[in-house]
């Protein structure tokens, strides 16, 4: 067993635990499946990309303020740091849902992470503009909500190579997303939660996710 600070052996020629990135437009059910593989995936850990954002946000000056904090330098090089410290050090899988439209921010994360010799599966989540609404709806978010008006682009530019594996979403639910993904990975999950269990933690899954702030970051 390692001790406390001790980096992990190597696995199957990887360095460090396993890396899941579940990526998708604004309504594509990224944190939802990631939440439900971390139900069904023991020792697993959701790491949110998106904190630093906001953490960054709240301690800079409006003067240096930018647009979509993954425009920060320091965004990604936390976001990068972390992960690679988590996957030296956790013991089970990493399960990252994130929204990166641009292939160069995508590159300086997942892609310097690859190139370490990380073990870094990444899957988008892609489903039909009008499915989208439906599921932004469901969350209390409307066509005209910031969340909506990204989705033509997101899903324009997560079809681009850079972002393979693509994953169309569109009949399956969260179950079946999550089943799927762990099936690609070659992870064994445990069985569903059925009934009133498993539709009451998913929802307060979407409560506690819901972002309400406009030009929040591309999630």
């Amino acid at each position: 067993m390692n001790e406390p600070g001790e980096r992990k052996a190597v696995h199957s020629g990887f360095r460090g635990c396993r890396i899941v990135w579940i990526n998708g437009a604004f309504g594509s059910g990224k944190t939802q499946t990631a939440w439900e593989l971390h139900r069904r995936l023991p020792g697993s850990y959701v790491f949110d990309p998106e904190n630093a954002g906001y953490y960054i946000r709240a301690n800079m000056p409006d003067s240096l303020q930018k647009g979509d904090f993954q425009e920060f330098p320091l965004w990604r090089r936390f976001n990068y740091d972390m992960l690679s410290y988590l996957a030296d050090l956790h013991d089970g899988v990493l399960l990252v849902p994130m929204t990166v439209t641009d292939p160069l921010i995508f590159a300086e994360i997942a892609g310097r992470l690859r190139s370490d010799g990380r073990d870094l599966r990444h899957y988008a989540l892609l489903a039909s503009e009008g499915e989208l609404l439906r599921r932004l709806r469901s969350r209390g978010e409307g066509r005209r909500s910031w969340a909506a008006a990204q989705i033509g682009r997101c899903v324009r530019e997560l079809k681009q190579d850079a972002f393979a594996e693509q994953l169309d979403t569109e009949p399956w639910s969260v179950a079946e997303t999550a089943e799927r993904i762990a099936a690609l990975a070659g992870l064994e999950l445990l069985p569903r939660s059925g009934g009133a269990s498993g539709a009451w933690s998913r929802l307060l899954t979407q409560l506690r996710h819901v972002r309400w702030q406009k030009g929040i970051g591309k999630k």
